[in-house]
């Protein structure tokens, strides 16, 4: 079953990241992972906020400091030339095409575009504690936005979260753009019950009854209330325990057709993913080729049995 649509999927994303020359020494940091595999699936919206501010290319460097509990961002010679307001004025002017955005990925260590980690500067010393005043400026208006750091990206576990959390958005806008009703909130929470439940227990407890209370007269509010939630969830990684009890549950659903070989291949093969020895896509291939046996529509139909194009082969890493 592959029903990922073939558009590609709006993203914004720091300009040097995909080889514009507008880093502060006239160069790039060209990303060949963002450029070559995502830049298949997502269509990138670039955008570099000191450019925007007016620095020219190449320019001073520009670097976060602490002024009495505040952070600001100024010139790396001469801090008497600060760009704060002006890059969060920046961001604040791109909210329009921002909020369109299906996730953002950000240049890691950046005064401007850091998600976290980022050097901050004081009296002989510069703890990596800050953020870049676009990102968090952009993160404080869009707390739901999938954001991401191209370093992190390095890591399979936040690799994986942050790609299924652009997928989930984009499914989310899809259901915006097509008409929120009570009827394709119910089927977007059903779909995607088996992905909350893999990254959040609490959450997921509590959005099935939020969403049973939606009726016609309340389900926009009901819908901004609902899709923080979820993708506040979905930012907690999942464990290998985690998927597992996940598996489990969907396994529950083949008892009656499965033979005692077939369980204890499946029971074999949860314990040697639960201890690392198997990547999270095996036990997930061997449910699928169950259940084409033996069709059970709430999972055929789960988001979490094909949470984004296989040929991302991002479950062969987790």
């Amino acid at each position: 079953m592959n029903e990922h649509q073939h558009q590609k999927i709006p993203v914004g994303i720091s300009a040097c990241l995909v080889g514009e020359e507008v880093r502060f020494n006239g160069g790039h940091k060209q990303h060949s992972y963002i450029q070559r595999t995502l830049g298949q699936y997502f269509e990138f919206r670039t955008f570099c906020p000191e450019v925007d501010i007016g620095l020219g290319i190449p320019r001073r460097p520009i670097r976060l400091v602490k002024r009495d509990d505040e952070v600001r961002c100024v010139d790396f010679e001469d801090d008497t030339l600060d760009y704060t307001d002006k890059l969060t004025a920046s961001a604040d002017a791109q909210a329009h095409w921002v909020g369109e955005m299906c996730g953002f990925i950000l240049k890691k260590d950046s005064p401007s575009c850091g998600m976290e980690r980022v050097k901050v500067y004081g009296p002989g010393h510069a703890p990596r504690e800050g953020a870049g005043i676009f990102a968090a400026r952009i993160m404080e208006r869009f707390p739901e936005l999938p954001v991401e750091e191209e370093g992190r990206l390095g890591d399979a576990v936040l690799r994986e979260n942050f790609i299924q959390r652009v997928y989930v958005m984009n499914r989310w806008r899809q259901l915006v753009a097509d008409g929120l009703s009570v009827a394709s909130l119910t089927d977007f929470h059903a779909r995607h019950k088996l992905i909350l439940m893999s990254h959040c227990q609490k959450t997921y407890r509590r959005l099935g009854p939020l969403v049973a209370s939606a009726r016609k007269d309340n389900v926009f509010e009901v819908a901004k209330q609902y899709l923080p939630e979820l993708m506040q969830a979905l930012k907690e990684r999942a464990s290998r325990g985690d998927h597992v009890n996940v598996l489990q549950h969907i396994q529950g659903y083949l008892k009656e057709q499965l033979d005692a070989q077939d369980k204890e291949e499946l029971r074999e093969m949860l314990e040697r993913y639960h201890k690392g020895l198997l990547p999270l896509i095996v036990p997930i291939t061997l449910l699928n080729h169950h259940f084409r046996r033996n069709p059970v529509e709430y999972i055929e139909r789960s988001w979490y049995m094909h949470p984004y194009p296989a040929e991302m082969a991002l479950q062969n890493h987790i």
